[in-house]
């Protein structure tokens, strides 16, 4: 509970909704089920890596690409950066 005897409030100090209370009840229910997770212990912690990617980074680059071949692939809809990196990575995979 907060000072004025409110359950939640936003990180500017403001009052939640309804809504916004119904949603967070059930998340702290489960947090406050959570006592029975064993600790971690200073050995795991140890090899710990911080900020370290779960996949594969991808690098951002600027590529020039013929007129219709952007258009074509624009033409089939919204995605066209993820089919763009799509068409060459098929490729690759193909020769390997």
């Amino acid at each position: 509970m907060c000072e004025d005897g409110t359950k939640y409030r936003t990180f500017d100090d403001e009052t939640l909704t309804l809504s916004e209370i119904a949603r967070l009840d059930p998340v702290e229910a489960r947090l406050q089920d959570a006592g029975d997770i064993a600790e971690t212990s200073d050995a795991a912690w140890a090899s710990a890596v911080r900020g370290r990617p779960a996949k594969a980074m991808k690098a951002a680059i600027s590529v020039r690409l013929d007129a219709e071949a952007l258009a074509w692939v624009r033409a089939r809809g919204s995605g066209d950066r993820t089919e763009i990196n799509r068409l060459p990575r098929e490729k690759m995979l193909s020769e390997t």
